[in-house]
């Protein structure tokens, strides 16, 4: 196996990728095809707009590493929950994750924090390169970017304090956080930081959001990029979810009533005209585009080797790799999933060699399935649970109603049995019921239990078993890698 780098390491091999990529530049570069910076001492880097266009495109492909945002992150955060089961025991493919036994020197422990602190120097060094060229673009330009920045750091920030760190639930936030790099790291001379708190990084997350807010554009001139850029409703949406986690129901309720309509059919009432699609399957089908995708990475069969999402190999197996396959006793034990059920999504589960596998993602080899992160019937779900917890009666008759708009996308006229959601405590199960089905496969389970504040499974297989993990047991979390406990003394690691 291949040593992990450190960030560090990581953003100087950078420098000779944009040496290597800067002949490439034109007014049509895109996501697809970016430009990433690494030191603001590349001067012409910000010569023109178009360049400064291919550096932001470059903050995006830095986030949607293969080790990132474009597919570990949400392997791992489904590995460690109940969902699936390990059919090929590989220490390459997430065994030592999905049994709850790695360490500090884990290689996914190490690549899931280089990647994301490799993003979050990419875009401070962007940031400060920006501010000193800022006559470069127009007001409204600076404005865009700087705020697709903001919302991206907000992004990495978010998935390593949820990963490395305790709950915010646990303690409000009192816990050791991360080191918050908010300046360029240039040099070696720059890695020793302390570890904040869980309640300072989260600070900082709702800080850039909300400046994200601000200055993001409304919408952008097409579909692929309303899909992957991020808008005004993109930085509201994932308001929702940062709120959601740290109990903060009545910030949820504001933010999301931003961009859901005040009655059924729920759609975004003001920039991106975003709501459900008409049918589930048409997310995963192959377009990826349409008004439900708030954020998605995106792939392309012609991806660099490395970069690939994996998300088939690891959850398919026709076609696939078949390493990991559902749990009986997980979500899929739900009627939704039975013979007998007409709800669409369980078009999502099939059975091979004599087990059921996830086929939300279609493209093996090539992995160019598109990375969900933040679709909208999530606003939905999260604007239902906190009206749920809000618990007076127009909340209540609010949240079933968002609840059933989820539901019956994918199964027309089903009506809920009435002890599922007859009280305040059933209705807020049944919520987080629907979300397991919604977004099975996508990264929601783990976060989710951990916002409250409930064990991992134990999880037992032919091939091995994994303990149950209370909340209260160290490796509840996963330890600071090894690798940046090395190069930064200040950082104390967590307890083992």
């Amino acid at each position: 196996m291949k040593k992990i780098k450190t960030y560090n390491q990581i953003i100087l091999k950078g420098s000779l990728c944009f040496v290597m990529m800067f002949s490439a530049l034109s007014c049509k570069k895109n996501l697809l095809d970016p430009t990433i910076i690494t030191s603001i001492a590349d001067k012409s880097a910000f010569d023109t707009p178009d360049r400064i266009l291919a550096q932001v495109n470059g903050l995006y492909a830095s986030l949607k590493s293969g080790q990132f945002y474009g597919g570990r992150l949400i392997i791992y955060n489904e590995l460690r929950g109940d969902e699936f089961i390990m059919n090929k025991p590989n220490i390459v493919t997430g065994q030592q994750t999905w049994s709850q036994s790695v360490n500090s020197g884990t290689s996914e422990v190490n690549g899931l924090w280089s990647a994301g602190y490799a993003t979050i120097n990419s875009v401070n060094t962007f940031l400060a390169g920006l501010e000193l060229n800022k006559s470069k673009v127009s007001a409204t330009l600076y404005s865009n970017y700087s705020s697709e920045a903001k919302f991206l750091r907000a992004l990495c920030y978010f998935a390593l304090v949820q990963t490395y760190c305790q709950p915010y639930a646990k303690d409000q936030g009192a816990s050791l956080g991360l080191p918050l790099r908010l300046q360029p790291e240039i040099s070696s001379a720059d890695n020793l930081l302390a570890r904040s708190t869980v309640a300072q990084i989260y600070t900082q997350i709702i800080s850039d959001l909300n400046a994200a807010e601000a200055g993001l554009p409304a919408s952008y001139a097409s579909a692929s990029l309303n899909t992957t850029r991020a808008s005004v409703n993109t930085a509201i949406a994932l308001k929702t979810r940062v709120y959601l986690v740290m109990n903060k129901y009545a910030d949820v309720i504001t933010e999301a009533g931003k961009i859901v309509s005040a009655a059924a059919p729920y759609t975004a009432p003001t920039g991106v005209a975003n709501k459900m699609e008409a049918n589930v399957a048409t997310v995963f089908g192959g377009s990826y585009v349409g008004p439900e995708a708030l954020l998605s990475m995106p792939f392309t069969p012609t991806e660099t080797p490395g970069t690939q999402n994996q998300l088939a190999y690891y959850f398919n197996i026709s076609p696939g790799n078949g390493e990991f396959y559902l749990n009986a006793g997980g979500i899929i034990s739900d009627p939704v999933y039975s013979s007998a059920s007409t709800d669409a999504r369980k078009g999502f589960v099939f059975t091979n060699t004599g087990q059921k596998w996830l086929s939300k993602y279609k493209v093996a080899s090539t992995y160019s399935d598109y990375v969900p992160v933040i679709r909208y019937p999530e606003v939905l779900l999260n604007y239902a649970e906190a009206l749920a917890q809000a618990g007076d009666p127009a909340s209540i008759t609010k949240a079933i109603s968002l609840l059933s708009a989820v539901r019956t996308r994918s199964n027309a006229g089903y009506v809920f049995p009435p002890a599922s959601i007859a009280t305040q405590g059933a209705l807020i199960t049944t919520i987080q019921t629907e979300r397991r089905i919604e977004f099975l496969g996508e990264g929601f389970r783990v976060p989710d239990l951990q916002r409250l504040q409930q064990t991992l499974p134990s999880k037992t297989a032919a091939s091995g078993t994994a303990p149950a993990v209370a909340p209260t047991e160290n490796k509840y979390i996963w330890p600071i890698p090894a690798n940046e406990t090395s190069i930064n003394t200040l950082c104390v690691p967590n307890p083992s």
